[in-house]
């Protein structure tokens, strides 16, 4: 009877989601609706490459373990967990209360508990060539094979590395490493992607692609708040309204409870130039910002066996600098992004990264003086013989762009702005193909070795994202022995030196650490902010 009743329940739900009515429906059932402006790629934790679907699949799934608002990782399914002296084994001690969603492929349909065994085979899904996964670059360079991952027994799970990787708890917290059954996986082969079974709050209704897709409630949630089984939603209902306009307007009407992030077309609109929520606002919805790991720079390729670097006036380090000192970046993130940002002028690692200290890297604040002068020591006063340099981008950064441009203007350097599609200029990076581009570098996981890698040699194209084409054997040295050191603040003071020899040589410039920026209705609350920009509904409540 039960059963009949919640089927009856949810025919009237999607009807009531699929009107578009939005609000807390009429039998108090707690509805958490949101609207995303591009389509879920895929549901399936192999493929969690972008945003929206990392948001989706981390309300589906679960990990070993997981991250607080802090960035701190904490138990999830694993308890516990050991690493060996040598930190090549870890051991997890794994929950025995944890249950797939109920699923018609489970016996009599009901979700089976999960065992260790069910992690050895999702995480070699990641390096299996057959399933072809993104998120192979978790494990492809750490482990051996199928065999370094093993199950002891039902709740004792083991990983054996190659080589020791101290930020490895951080990157298990991937929504990749998510735990999958593997009879329903193998049933539904690549439809997995729209048939998911997990373990996390929600589990998977409806999905209508670029239309609509609804979660509901996880009875059998393992995870509690105190006393209370969460999840305290009853769904989750998503929209696809590409035009952000139409979608934030959506929002005012109280149609939608959550929209994240500012978009140019009404960011005037909703902030004033100090960061502040317009009067206009005030009271009718919160807004939170927070550190985003993200950081927005501009990339110089140095690699002087590129034929574009051998005769481009970028290959010196001294207009290199130049650039770095001649960019405002307080002024650029006051007048074009509404104050939502903060300066980029201590190193390529975001405010926000666990360890970040802006006193103990030296980045570079706006000083035009010193700009000029570098300027002239590299051959090029007011920039006089200096030949025109062109500096790509893509459409969405062009406001941006233009004004770095009006900058290196100001100290005489002349610039030409090419705007090219994003995919375009991904590729051109990826091939070595521009001399001066815009790119953004956003976290994977919670560590500084995750920007520091850009830098590495092996990780030059097209084994890897050094794009600027940076080699230094004393960076390289610095950055393996980071490997060796689990201690966490020596550790960082690898960070900082590396970090500060990236900025001395000036492959890069950085312009800014982004921020997280999110309005919520006023009867929503529970909802963590984090640097990583990772969406955890679990604890959300709405009156």
């Amino acid at each position: 009877m039960r059963r009949i009743i919640n089927n009856i329940f949810w025919i009237f739900c999607l009807l009531a989601i699929v009107s578009c009515k939005g609000k807390t429906d009429n039998d108090g059932k707690k509805v958490f609706n949101i609207n995303l402006d591009q389509n879920v790629t895929s549901l399936d934790p192999a493929f969690a490459r972008n945003q929206n679907a990392i948001w989706m699949i981390n309300q589906i799934f679960n990990g070993l373990v997981q991250v607080d608002k802090d960035l701190n990782t904490i138990p999830c399914i694993a308890k516990s967990w050991t690493m060996s002296a040598d930190g090549l084994t870890y051991t997890f001690n794994l929950r025995n209360d944890v249950y797939f969603q109920d699923d018609p492929l489970f016996k009599n349909g009901k979700g089976r508990k999960v065992v260790a065994s069910d992690f050895s085979y999702s995480f070699y899904r990641l390096i299996d060539p057959k399933v072809a996964s993104s998120g192979g670059w978790i494990f492809s360079d750490k482990v051996k094979d199928a065999n370094s991952f093993k199950a002891l027994n039902d709740t004792t799970f083991q990983i054996q590395l190659l080589k020791p990787f101290p930020a490895f708890m951080n990157l298990l917290t991937a929504q990749y490493c998510s735990v999958v059954p593997k009879e329903v996986v193998e049933h539904y082969g690549k439809d997995f992607r729209s048939h998911p079974v997990g373990t996390g709050p929600f589990k998977f209704k409806y999905w209508k692609e670029d239309e609509i897709l609804v979660l509901l409630k996880n009875e059998h949630y393992w995870e509690k708040d105190g006393d209370v089984q969460l999840p305290y939603l009853d769904a989750v209902k998503v929209t696809f309204i590409t035009d952000k306009q139409s979608a934030f307007m959506n929002f005012i009407k109280k149609d939608l409870d959550f929209f994240n992030s500012v978009d140019g077309s009404y960011r005037d609109d909703i902030l004033t130039k100090s960061g502040k929520m317009t009067s206009k606002y005030k009271g009718k919805f919160q807004l939170f910002k927070g550190p985003y790991l993200c950081t927005e720079y501009v990339g110089i390729l140095v690699d002087t066996s590129k034929t574009i670097v051998k005769n481009s006036p970028l290959r010196f380090q001294k207009v290199r600098q130049a650039i770095n000192y001649a960019i405002d970046r307080q002024k650029l993130i006051k007048y074009l992004r509404n104050s939502v940002g903060t300066p980029a002028t201590s190193g390529f690692i975001p405010k926000g990264m666990p360890g970040f200290d802006s006193t103990r890297v030296k980045g570079y604040d706006y000083n035009p003086a010193l700009s000029a002068k570098l300027l002239e020591e590299a051959g090029y006063p007011n920039g006089k013989g200096m030949p025109e340099v062109t500096l790509s981008t893509s459409t969405t950064y062009k406001d941006l762009i233009e004004f770095i441009q009006g900058e290196l203007n100001n100290i005489g350097i002349k610039v030409k702005v090419d705007v090219s599609p994003n995919a375009s200029l991904r590729d051109m990076m990826a091939k070595n193909e521009v001399n001066f581009f815009r790119g953004s570098w956003i976290a994977d996981y919670a560590d500084g070795e995750n920007y520091l890698s850009v830098f590495y040699s092996k990780n030059k194209v097209p084994f890897g994202p050094n794009y600027t084409g940076y080699f230094n054997d004393e960076f390289d040295k610095l950055f393996e022995q980071s490997y060796f050191e689990s201690d966490s603040k020596k550790r960082y003071e690898l960070y900082y030196k590396m970090d500060n020899m990236v900025m001395e040589y000036s492959s890069v410039v950085p312009v800014l650490y982004d921020q997280v920026v999110v309005m919520l209705q006023n009867n929503i609350s529970g909802y963590p902010i984090n640097p990583l920009s990772l969406m955890i509904l679990k604890r959300v409540k709405k009156k």
